[in-house]
């Protein structure tokens, strides 16, 4: 299924892009090259194969939970511009 230079104009305004004549037959090539490659790999025999997100195993890094003290309010306030009865001062937002 190759792509016509209107229907590369048409998906080119549904998504608000304005080509220029040079690069609609680009983008058409381009496209036409694209959908070629994804008629060749229908071709392949995938019965057997499970469905999976990534080509290659992903695992979580997870690591133990380790407790450890926090940072001392005082210290925490020392660098904020300002402070209040051991809290921060923002500016309101409402």
């Amino acid at each position: 299924m190759a792509l016509t230079r209107e229907e590369v104009l048409h998906v080119a305004q549904l998504a608000r892009l304005s080509l220029e004549p040079a690069e609609v037959e680009l983008f058409t090539r381009q496209l036409n090259d694209i959908l070629a490659y994804v008629e060749k790999l229908q071709e392949l025999d995938t019965a057997g194969i499970a469905p999976m997100a990534h080509v290659i195993p992903v695992f979580n890094a997870f690591r133990a939970d380790e407790v450890k003290t926090g940072l001392p309010r005082d210290e925490a306030l020392e660098n904020a511009p300002e402070g209040e009865e051991g809290n921060f001062v923002v500016p309101r937002i409402i």
